[in-house]
């Protein structure tokens, strides 16, 4: 039985996803001998480790100290933060340009034209998110203000300093405006100053946090909406390279996972449109897409216009209201997918289609995929072999067979 240590905190949601993850792998391939324990981001390397007579390590270094004991080891090893403290060995992760850009959508498809972000710059992935954000907007020909977290906030008085320069900043800040926080964290603190300024949140400020940490989304004041990363599937994805290196492979160095999407609540969940009649048409398209509205059920509600409605609607979201709708639509099928194992029929009646026939042609001309590739991608089953696939699949590589089951890459393959 390979003995395996778990150096990952268990103080977060994201790690606990990964610690489930990583169970999952021992359950259908080993089972392994896993070695856990509380810790969080800032544990010291256990006193045990040095004389530990173990096989393998999957680590989330938060200090060089720990990076620096794990490589004295002389074992396997898996690092699952970050690549500046544990470069020496093979990484799996967040796609954190894709968190951005998920993020910056996000607020866009809402109707935002002020953005901010409140930014991290100690480490990396915090950059890289904050950086992906704003390659997005400008995309969109969209500036953004940005304010940057500095010094320790663990004193009442430096808590004190620091939600009064947020209070400022968000004083400045032309309304309404979509926000990203580069972590929970950081939108718990946002949402914080704007209940003491007094600023209608979401209606003047929406904002998005990255990791969805039960903590502090559900502590949040409203709650906040965030970033769902795919911690289940990076835990299991790191325990197969692990499996892997104990059996000699070569595996990648450098292994990137798209998150799973963004968990709306109230922060986010709104319309950020001035004109009232358009912003109630285009809520009206995100309440009653997927229940089979058309066009003509908008104009028999609201008072506006065809002709109107239309070129408002490609004025604020770039799209015609029908392609709104469908758009609402396709989003729904995608979590559908990912999320269930319902069939193509019933996932286009939940979606407001009226045969699953349209739904398909439409989704391949959207998402560039077929709902079946779609769901082979992003959704891992139970069948392990099916499972290497779709990793496979997913990283987009080269590799076009699967030794262990004979299918290849494209292969129509049930659940």
């Amino acid at each position: 039985m390979r003995r395996v240590a778990l150096l990952i905190e268990t103080s977060r949601s994201y790690g606990r996803e990964l610690l489930r993850g990583i169970k999952r792998y021992s359950v259908e391939r080993g089972p392994w001998s896993l070695f856990v324990e509380v810790r969080d981001l800032e544990s010291k390397p256990p006193s045990w480790l040095k004389s530990w007579d173990g096989d393998g390590i999957l680590t989330r270094s938060g200090s060089a100290a720990i990076a620096t004991a794990v490589k004295r080891m002389g074992v396997p090893a898996v690092e699952l933060r970050s690549t500046r403290l544990g470069a020496s060995f093979p990484f799996v992760g967040v796609d954190n340009k894709a968190v951005g850009a998920m993020v910056a959508d996000h607020l866009l498809e809402r109707g935002f034209r002020h953005f901010g972000v409140y930014a991290l710059d100690t480490e990396s992935f915090f950059v890289e998110r904050r950086d992906s954000f704003l390659k997005q907007l400008r995309q969109h020909g969209l500036s953004c203000t940005e304010f940057r977290q500095a010094g320790s906030t663990e004193k009442p008085s430096q808590w004190e300093r620091q939600q009064s320069r947020l209070m400022q900043w968000i004083e400045e800040l032309p309304k309404p405006v979509g926000i990203m926080a580069c972590t929970d964290q950081l939108g718990c603190w946002l949402l914080d100053a704007c209940s003491r300024q007094g600023v209608r949140v979401p209606e003047e400020l929406a904002v998005v946090g990255v990791e969805n940490d039960e903590t502090f989304t559900t502590m949040s004041t409203p709650p906040l909406s965030s970033v769902r990363l795919a911690g289940h599937q990076i835990g299991y994805e790191a325990a197969s390279l692990l499996d892997r290196l104990f059996g000699g492979e070569q595996v990648p160095q450098h292994t990137l996972i798209a998150p799973v999407g963004i968990e709306t609540r109230q922060s986010s969940d709104v319309v950020a449109i001035e004109n009232p009649l358009l912003s109630q048409a285009i809520q009206l398209i995100r309440d009653r897409a997927c229940k089979g509205l058309r066009v003509s059920d908008i104009l028999e509600v609201v008072p506006i216009s065809r002709s109107s409605l239309e070129r408002g609607c490609r004025t604020v979201v770039g799209r015609s209201p029908n392609e709104e709708i469908n758009r609402v639509r396709i989003h729904h099928v995608c979590d559908l997918l990912r999320e269930t194992d319902l069939s193509l029929e019933h996932i286009a009646h939940r979606s407001g289609f009226n045969t699953s026939q349209y739904m398909l042609q439409l989704f391949k001309r959207t998402m560039g995929v077929t709902p079946g590739t779609y769901r082979r991608q992003y959704w891992i089953g139970k069948n392990l072999r099916v499972e290497r696939v779709a990793i496979e699949m997913y990283r987009g590589t080269t590799a076009s067979v699967d030794k262990g089951c004979g299918l290849r890459k494209g292969d129509s393959i049930s659940k």
